[in-house]
């Protein structure tokens, strides 16, 4: 049983652990503690008004004493000693009250001034308590960004570690989408697989279209260099017939060597 609520409570307090935000807590201590500053200022305010409470009945108990012995004066003047007498009795008894009064008010007095330097001083811890808070709210909050941050630059926030593992799923299923392609490729070229469209060719076609294509490639340039070796040695002849004069209608033109040597001869390389 001890180790089943040891075990409880070590899992009620890592729970807390993770549900605790600091800066919650900084705001519920703040808020106790100006809770607690409100309730020594109404102390303040309550000893207070006690004290002028007895200040007020002081005053009355001193005018009482002063209007009974004015009517022990009177009494006297007039010959009444007796009411004299009992008017001065009646002034010590509210002497009495009085000084009971005075002490009452001392003490009040007293309670008043250390409620009054208590509540300064827990105003001055409150103004310092919210001046730390601040600052440790300020502090955690950058702190936690700049953990975010570092923790999506390193990829290790389950953020992150989503979006890392999507784009390997797509660069694998890339890879695997190409090897298919390039299996295909290699199947159809060399004729495991037929194609239905007929586009697909095997070694051997490929072979034969390379082959022509280059003849054909081939007879085009020997044509074009026949083309332009004709057209060179025609326009040597007649520079030559116009050097050594015109010909007479009927005459034929010197010939030096057969037309078949006047062509250059192109071998096929």
């Amino acid at each position: 049983m001890k180790r089943m609520g040891m075990l409880f409570r070590a899992k009620a307090n890592k729970a807390l652990d993770r549900a605790e935000d600091p800066r919650e807590t900084l705001d519920y201590s703040y808020q106790k503690q100006l809770e607690l500053l409100q309730k020594v200022r109404r102390g303040v305010a309550d000893v207070a008004t006690s004290r002028k409470r007895l200040e007020l009945q002081l005053n009355q108990l001193n005018q009482q004493g002063g209007k009974l012995e004015e009517q022990s004066r009177k009494a006297l003047a007039l010959g009444r000693e007796d009411l004299a007498r009992e008017a001065l009795t009646r002034k010590a008894a509210l002497q009495q009250q009085v000084t009971d009064l005075q002490t009452q008010h001392q003490t009040l007095q007293g309670e008043e001034e250390k409620l009054t330097l208590a509540a300064q001083r827990l105003q001055a811890k409150v103004d310092a308590f919210r001046t730390k808070k601040e600052t440790i709210k300020a502090t955690y909050t950058a702190a936690q960004a700049q953990t975010r941050i570092g923790e999506a630059f390193s990829g290790i926030s389950e953020e992150m570690g989503d979006v890392g593992m999507a784009v390997q799923r797509a660069e694998d299923r890339t890879a695997q989408l190409q090897a298919r392609a390039g299996a295909i490729d290699e199947l159809l070229a060399s004729g495991a697989l037929d194609d239905p469209t007929g586009t697909a060719k095997d070694d051997l076609t490929a072979e034969l279209d390379r082959i022509s294509g280059g003849s054909d490639v081939e007879l085009e340039l020997q044509r074009m260099k026949a083309e332009l070796a004709g057209g060179s040695g025609g326009d040597q002849q007649a520079i030559e017939g116009g050097a050594g004069g015109t010909a007479q209608p009927g005459q034929q033109a010197p010939q030096g060597r057969q037309d078949g040597q006047n062509a250059p001869r192109f071998d096929k390389q």
